[in-house]
């Protein structure tokens, strides 16, 4: 039996009366449909991971932080408040949620040490001493001193710093102060927030 558009809403309309002349009321119903699902989630202010505009978003997490419960990214959209995008976000932006809830997302990070064909996972202890160990040897090995006409310069040559669109101006200028104290020459930054 076909039913057309026009039959199945009169059909849905007379059902929904019918229900209320049997004393239901569909008022609560029809105010919880109301409620967002974002109405008891935290909003928290933050910046697209993807390129180098720094489209302001909000991200909605749910959860009370308890023992069971596990707090869940819900909802992201873009931030009116934001002078960059004005609320508005590309499609790779708006999906950016995805990012923070797939279940390929590592949580450890990961080392390939020298002579090794696999990845390991290694504490996030482990890895920044692994880094900082590297980082250190590397200014060692590289600083200069002086120049070849005797000059102080006193400048890291073997390490180069390049920053991230995501960190804000402030971060960026925190940042760029201690990679120069570091003496590093090469380096680049593109904050745009």
């Amino acid at each position: 039996m076909a039913i057309s558009r026009r039959t199945f809403i009169k059909a849905s309309v007379a059902g929904a009366a019918g229900i209320s002349a049997l004393g239901f009321n569909l008022q609560p119903a029809q105010a919880a449909v109301r409620q967002l699902k974002i109405r008891n989630a935290k909003e928290y202010r933050t910046v697209c991971p993807y390129c180098a505009v720094g489209c302001g978003t909000i991200a909605y997490v749910h959860g009370s932080g308890g023992l069971n419960t596990t707090n869940t990214v819900i909802h992201v959209e873009g931030d009116p408040d934001s002078p960059i995008n004005g609320g508005t976000l590309c499609p790779k932006g708006a999906s950016q949620m995805q990012l923070a809830i797939s279940p390929r997302l590592r949580h450890q990070p990961l080392l390939r040490r020298a002579g090794a064909a696999d990845w390991e996972e290694v504490s996030w202890e482990e890895a920044m001493t692994w880094f900082a160990r590297r980082f250190k040897d590397t200014r060692d090995a590289t600083f200069e001193e002086r120049d070849e006409q005797g000059n102080t310069v006193n400048r890291c040559t073997g390490i180069g710093w390049v920053g991230s669109a995501t960190v804000s101006n402030e971060d960026a200028y925190l940042i760029s102060k201690t990679m120069r104290a570091m003496g590093l020459v090469y380096y680049d930054h593109q904050a745009r927030i």
